[in-house]
């Protein structure tokens, strides 16, 4: 792998005026092949300047804490790489010292800003990361950090101390950019809408866990309006009005700001109580064309009426600037999305989310390829993306579609090293075990992970594709089972991950973020289980609009789309069992259609070679044995 990394970025292009577009190359590299130094290594040596994106913070700051000390040392050099975030992860001075002054200010708060003020007086970043204390739901920390729309640029008095300002000079100078995929693309896109850059400018750029691209890409290629963004707005508004204007004004806005907020309310009682994401136009057709029409001209003229007071004020300050310019984007925003052609608008997929307490509006594009291929492709000279799952069934036809990937994309797979003939098995349940249709589905599973639960000692993640059937099972195992059992939701995610990895025979129920990211060696994850093949939700309007593409352009969506997404899912599952070459456990898949459906078989040939058991017993041997040297090869 990192061979091909190297003979890639070796490969000088040629002038400006010829460039046709980016050397693309795609690795699978499952777990153990150690892709990061292979990534990294001929990254550092090309002397090229190059981004290296991610789908979390955590593998960020690895890269940043671990893998590059690592390669300093092995190398003998210093390594001229700048980890950078999003803005909101970084303290803002100036809001700091708002927040200071403020009278209005908690018991909990000020016990935070103790802390924070000391904090101040040593860092060097300004990232929150460096206060692992603060908690995620910190009411203080969106108070003080550095929102781009609450942002003064050149205005702000604490310029010459920014921590961003810093960020971008030093980002200046670093051959090697480590950001995420949400901080990447949404460069890209403020680039190709002509709104300037977040990054400066870079050679190529290397995607690691780039399964993620194509759904954070979508999200911000596309719209969004929605009420937590006017509530953040009034917030600002109010905020900027008590520094700087006299109390009649102050009334005067705070009434135009009241009229927006009634506005949205009468707006957001229109639609249904259901929660859940649902199309926009089913919505719009419910309570007529005409009255959709109404509506959204009048919140569009509530909105003109606060961005106008906003920029009679702006002689006062960039501040004002800045808020009359969040009021016109969501203006614009709210146009695009609530105007849809009749009959479909095929480029975008219009639809609403309600939540508990909101409701967000989105446009969202229905497919990314072309905007990645004249976004991204056609503007840096290199692009690698690599993952521990990108093909389905051996091939890349998914990936290489909904990624728009040409034909002179070069693909590499390398399979794990691990040992899973010999180290692991895979559980299915027998035949006449019921399909997840079956109504008695439930109870059967539960029962059945119960037995296995028992037979593993603990030791256990179990994967399921819903909160319901979470909670259900937590429900069943609850005072059956003689083993702790950890709950998402329960929890924070490093809380829950950190009990389970320091208490041996613990069972951890979870959902969703924990199908991957979970990283625990050794005994304590010792079994895999996983409810049924994690297929989406075929009712989401983003589903089913590239669904119907697909179908309208003659493919077979089953196939071509749902499938490959379920096993890039499950393959995600799976990979959380073996994490390093000594590690020994069961993968348990309550899913006979992997048997009893003819697509099984993508799903069996995706998974690692582990000998394939559909009895208790094998599992009961297995377990049972006495040396990490037990030999299981010849079960089948």
């Amino acid at each position: 792998m990192a061979e091909a990394l190297a003979s890639l970025l070796a490969e000088d292009m040629e002038g400006e005026n010829s460039f046709s577009g980016a050397r693309l190359l795609v690795v699978e590299a499952e777990t153990g092949i150690g892709k990061t130094l292979a990534y990294l290594i001929p990254a550092i040596l090309s002397g090229r300047k190059l981004v290296i994106s991610t789908a979390t913070l955590n593998l960020q700051d690895q890269i940043l804490n671990k893998e590059i000390p690592l390669v300093e040392k092995v190398l003998g050099m210093d390594v001229p790489a700048l980890c950078i975030k999003g803005r909101q992860n970084y303290l803002c001075h100036y809001r700091w010292y708002q927040h200071r002054v403020s009278c209005q200010i908690s018991l909990l708060e000020d016990s935070e800003s103790d802390r924070i003020e000391m904090w101040l007086d040593k860092t060097e970043t300004g990232d929150r990361a460096e206060l692992p204390w603060l908690r995620d739901s910190s009411v203080l920390w969106p108070k003080i950090s550095a929102q781009s729309n609450q942002c003064l640029g050149g205005e702000c008095p604490e310029s010459t101390s920014c921590f961003i300002n810093q960020l971008r000079r030093r980002a200046g100078t670093a051959r090697l950019l480590i950001v995420n995929h949400h901080l990447f693309f949404s460069d890209l896109a403020l680039r190709s809408a002509g709104h300037g850059e977040v990054l400066p400018r870079y050679e190529g750029v290397i995607f690691d866990e780039a399964h993620h691209i194509e759904n954070v890409a979508s999200q911000f290629f596309g719209k969004t309006f929605s009420q937590y963004q006017l509530l953040d707005l009034f917030t600002d508004l109010e905020r900027q009005a008590g520094l700087d204007l006299d109390p009649a004004a102050v009334d005067l806005l705070l009434g135009t700001i009241e009229g927006v907020r009634q506005r949205i309310e009468h707006f957001v009682s229109l639609f249904p109580e259901d929660r859940g994401r649902y199309h926009l136009d089913a919505m719009v057709d419910k309570i007529s064309r005409a009255s959709w029409k109404m509506e959204i001209e009048q919140i569009f003229a509530a909105l003109d009426r606060l961005r106008q007071q906003a920029e009679t004020h702006e002689a006062r300050g960039e501040g004002w600037v800045t808020l009359g310019k969040r009021i016109a984007e969501l203006q614009a925003n709210l146009e695009e999305i609530a105007t849809m052609e009749t009959g479909g608008d095929f480029k975008n997929v219009h639809w609403y989310e309600r939540r508990e307490r909101a409701i967000v509006l989105s446009a969202t594009p229905v497919e990314i390829a072309g905007h990645l291929q004249r976004c991204l492709y056609k503007t840096v000279r290199y692009c690698v993306m690599t993952s521990a799952t990108l093909s389905s069934a051996g091939s890349f036809a998914y990936a290489k579609d909904r990624l728009g990937l040409d034909d002179c994309t070069e693909f590499l797979r390398f399979d794990s090293p691990f040992d899973y003939r010999n180290r692991t098995l895979l559980y299915i349940p027998e035949a006449g075990f019921p399909e997840p249709t079956a109504r008695d589905f439930q109870v059967r599973v539960n029962d059945r992970v119960f037995d296995i639960l028992k037979l593993s000692r603990g030791r256990a993640l179990v994967l399921f594709t819903s909160f319901k059937a979470m909670d259900c099972m937590a429900d069943f195992l609850d005072g059956r089972l003689g083993y702790p059992v950890l709950v998402q939701g329960r929890a924070s995610r490093q809380t829950l991950l950190n009990a389970f990895r320091d208490t041996t025979d613990s069972v951890l129920l979870a959902v969703a973020s924990f199908w991957e990211g979970v990283d625990v060696p050794g005994e304590s994850l010792s079994c895999v289980i996983i409810d049924k093949l994690p297929f989406e939700v075929p009712t989401d309007p983003v589903l089913m609009a590239r669904i119907q593409i697909i179908n309208n352009n003659g493919g077979q969506p089953f196939f071509d789309f749902q499938v490959p997404r379920a096993v890039l899912s499950l393959r995600q599952g799976v990979g959380r069992l073996m994490r390093a070459a000594t590690d020994r456990g069961v993968i348990a898949i309550m899913d006979v259609r992997l048997f009893s459906k003819g697509y099984g078989r993508m799903f069996l040939k995706s998974l690692p070679p582990s000998p394939v058991v559909r009895s208790l017993d094998n599992l009961a041997d297995f377990f049972g044995a006495t040396t990490d040297s037990a030999n299981v090869a010849g079960v089948s």
